[in-house]
């Protein structure tokens, strides 16, 4: 459901960038995921102790499963999330490797273990530019969470093929710090 607020262009615009990223991913390969972690370690890895949150992949999802594997080898907590009910922001439960992991409403996992607030998040999406903006779901859940998290590392997950030159964005779309890809780190630029 599109949110009243947001003018009718924005909304199509958005809807359009989804359509063809969705239709697009099916080229994709996951196993990048690998190419990406590497470049999170070597270039903008947490701080010691960060509470990390992460994602497990859906569908053509880029694989971020083994920079999580590497950044719980390093000590970071991990937190995958939990969707709750539209309109609020993401729960995030504690993951280690060998957690059980409970499927939730439009494919996604997550564990079962304690919630505890990200200091690191690892943002998945499905368009990105340069500026920071990405386009999700939908939903708006990522949007909401952000809002609700100032001050902690926003970094996208993507593969490079992922850019645009500008993402559609409105008054409620939150920044990225960054979007790690196979090919390396994009650190965004203020507009």
């Amino acid at each position: 459901m599109a949110a009243p607020h947001l003018s009718p262009d924005l909304i199509e615009a958005k809807r359009a960038v989804r359509q063809r990223m969705l239709a697009a991913r099916e080229a994709w390969d996951p196993a990048l995921g690998v190419a990406v972690g590497e470049h999170v370690l070597r270039e903008a890895p947490p701080s010691a102790g960060a509470v990390v949150s992460g994602f497990w992949p859906i569908g053509q999802e880029i694989d971020i499963r083994p920079l999580l594997l590497a950044l719980h080898e390093r000590g970071h907590r991990i937190v995958l999330p939990e969707t709750p009910k539209r309109g609020n922001p993401l729960i995030f439960r504690l993951w280690h490797p060998g957690s059980a992991m409970v499927m939730e409403r439009f494919g996604t996992s997550r564990p079962d273990g304690p919630v505890l607030a990200p200091d690191f998040l690892l943002v998945p999406l499905l368009a990105f530019d340069r500026r920071g903006y990405r386009i999700g779901y939908g939903a708006g859940y990522y949007d909401r969470t952000l809002a609700s998290l100032p001050g902690r590392f926003r970094l996208g997950v993507a593969y490079s093929t992922q850019e645009l030159d500008e993402v559609p964005a409105g008054p409620y779309d939150e920044r990225l710090d960054a979007v790690a890809t196979e090919q390396g780190l994009v650190f965004c630029k203020d507009e």
